[in-house]
């Protein structure tokens, strides 16, 4: 069986992409202390426990799926902007867009009996029509340590350029072992799944993934977090959940209203400004100019 790379904190980012462009996928040790994996299952468990298994083979039939985190849980929103990740997808995504966005945040938790997954690419998730691009950086933060026996995700590394139907063999997969704390990056590409969790525990993982500010997102943030809630995080978190446009004239709103209200086109990021005025602000003239200014210069090119 192959192996994955491991890399620790502080480690050249530049040697990480590297490895990530070759294989797909790398591993992060202890990236994060044990108390601050300790406080996220503080603030997540009790939704977790109220989380249903999943209806089919995929999804898992003894696997639980909690999402909505970014209200749920602050200790996930600094993981979601930790500096050595966002520094990865910079290096990564920033190639294939002007912006990217968290694509989705869930907690996984493979219980006992669970069979392996079905290997297959994240990228999927748009159909098989962006074998030309990366479309995605992915994230498993180990909140219990990952093994063999616990089902600890299987990664094909190497894999990024295959066909699509390409067979996977046994002695191509490396099991994604790690400590609790360490962190699991992979493309959309690589070819991956859950494993099979034969031991007496749950194997309980943070899956943060970031795609190209152009696609839609897998979980819709919008709904998650919509503006009257979004307004309280910081600006930083709020352009990454996608209130900002992804690129010159992608994802413009008009601010609902009456009529003879005003009606002019504004960047979404006024949809979740607090202070006095940021309200009076939307389809301001400044605004309509400066949205439609991009509008022209998309339409140009």
């Amino acid at each position: 069986m192959t192996e994955l790379t491991h890399f620790q904190a502080g480690d050249s980012s530049e040697a990480m992409l590297a490895c990530i462009r070759a294989d797909g996928a790398c591993i992060v040790d202890s990236l994060i202390p044990a108390e601050t994996v300790a406080r996220l299952r503080g603030e997540t468990d009790p939704h977790m426990e109220a989380t249903r298994n999943g209806q089919d083979d995929f999804t898992g039939r003894s696997t639980t799926r909690t999402g909505g985190l970014v209200l749920r849980s602050p200790t996930s929103r600094d993981l979601i902007q930790h500096p050595e990740i966002l520094a990865l997808c910079d290096g990564f995504l920033l190639e294939y867009c002007e912006r990217y966005q968290l694509h989705l945040g869930q907690i996984i938790r493979i219980r006992p009996g669970e069979k392996a997954q079905h290997i297959h690419r994240d990228r999927w998730a748009w159909g098989t029509h962006l074998a030309h691009v990366e479309p995605q950086l992915n994230t498993i933060w180990a909140l219990t340590d990952f093994t063999a026996e616990n089902g600890a995700t299987q990664v094909v590394p190497g894999s990024t350029r295959w066909e699509d139907n390409r067979k996977i063999e046994p002695q191509e997969i490396a099991s994604a072992k790690m400590t609790l704390g360490s962190v699991l990056l992979y493309t959309g590409s690589v070819f991956h799944g859950g494993g099979q969790n034969q031991s007496t525990q749950d194997r309980i993982g943070l899956n943060i993934t970031y795609a190209l500010g152009w696609l839609r997102q897998e979980e819709n943030q919008y709904l998650s977090t919509p503006p009257d809630q979004a307004r309280e995080l910081n600006s930083d978190l709020q352009k990454l959940i996608g209130y900002s446009m992804g690129q010159y004239a992608l994802g413009y709103f008009t601010p609902p209203g009456r009529a003879g209200e005003p009606a002019d086109i504004a960047d979404p990021q006024d949809a979740v400004r607090s202070g006095i005025g940021a309200l009076e602000s939307l389809g301001s003239p400044e605004s309509y100019q400066n949205l439609s200014n991009r509008v022209q210069h998309a339409s140009d090119k």
